[in-house]
C-alpha cells in the first residue's frame, strides 16, 4: 500500500478548490437574465451589490467607461459573485434605438458581447454618421421604422459589427424591423430614466439608489468598494 505524502494531499485539495472557484467565476459571467425593467443583468442575482448602468450608445463618455470598466469590473466584482451589473438603455435619438435593437439581437447570453462590441466601435461609426450628408440623413427620418433603422445600421457599419458577433444580415434586419420591440425599448428607457431621474449618461445606481455626481469608472469603483 502506497502512502500519499501530506504535502501532495494538500496540493491536490488546493487544485480542487481552485477549480471550483474558477467554475463559479465563469458561471456568474455567463449568467445573464432580462430584468422586469427590461435591462440585462450579468452575475449573481443575490450579490451584495446590485449595479445598474444607464447607457446611451451615442454617448462618448459611455464608450470610454465601457473600455475602462468592463474587464476590471467583471474580474473584481461580477466573477466572484460580489456584484451584479445590469445595463439599461437611455435612448436619446434614432441611432441609439438602432444600436439598442442590435444589442438585444440574438439570445440573452449574447447581449453583453453585443453591447461591448457596439460601444467599442463607437469612435469609428459615430464619426461616419456625423460626417454623413443631409441626403443620407434624410433616410434616417423617412420611411417605415424598419427602413429607417436599416438605413442607420448600413451607414454606421453596424452590420459588420454584428456579423463578427455571429449575427448575419438577415437576422440583424429582423431585429431592426421589430416595431413591437422598438416600442418596448422606448417605453422602458423613458420609464427607467424617469424613475431614477437620470439626467446624463453614463449614470449609475447602486442597490436601487442613483449615485449623484458619479459618471466615471474611478468614482464608481470607490462607491462599489464602500458598499463591500
Amino acid at each position: 500500500m502506497s502512502i500519499v505524502p501530506k504535502t501532495l494531499k494538500f496540493a491536490a485539495l488546493a487544485v480542487i478548490a481552485t477549480t471550483a472557484v474558477a467554475a463559479t467565476h465563469a458561471s456568474w459571467l455567463t449568467t445573464v437574465t432580462r430584468t422586469e425593467a427590461g435591462g440585462h443583468r450579468m452575475g449573481n442575482p443575490e450579490a451584495k451589490v446590485a449595479l445598474i448602468e444607464f447607457v446611451s450608445y451615442t454617448c462618448p463618455h459611455c464608450a470610454n467607461f465601457e473600455k475602462q470598466a468592463s474587464g476590471p469590473m467583471q474580474v473584481a466584482y461580477v466573477a466572484p459573485g460580489k456584484a451584479s451589473v445590469e445595463v439599461r438603455h437611455v435612448l436619446r435619438n434614432p441611432i441609439d434605438l438602432a444600436a439598442a435593437l442590435l444589442a438585444e439581437c440574438g439570445p440573452e447570453q449574447k447581449f453583453f458581447g453585443n453591447h461591448h462590441a457596439l460601444l467599442g466601435g463607437q469612435e469609428q461609426w459615430l464619426k461616419r454618421l456625423s460626417s454623413a450628408s443631409e441626403a443620407t440623413q434624410v433616410r434616417w427620418r423617412h420611411g417605415t421604422m424598419g427602413e429607417r433603422m436599416r438605413a442607420i445600421a448600413s451607414d454606421a457599419g453596424f452590420y459588420g459589427i454584428m456579423e463578427r458577433r455571429g449575427i448575419d444580415r438577415v437576422a440583424a434586419d429582423k431585429c431592426l424591423s421589430d416595431e413591437a420591440d422598438a416600442k418596448r425599448l422606448v417605453q422602458q428607457s423613458n420609464a427607467s430614466s424617469e424613475a431614477f431621474n437620470v439626467q446624463g449618461t453614463p449614470s449609475f445606481a447602486l442597490d436601487g439608489e442613483l449615485l449623484e455626481g458619479v459618471h466615471t469608472w474611478d468614482d464608481l469603483q470607490k462607491a462599489i468598494a464602500s458598499r463591500l
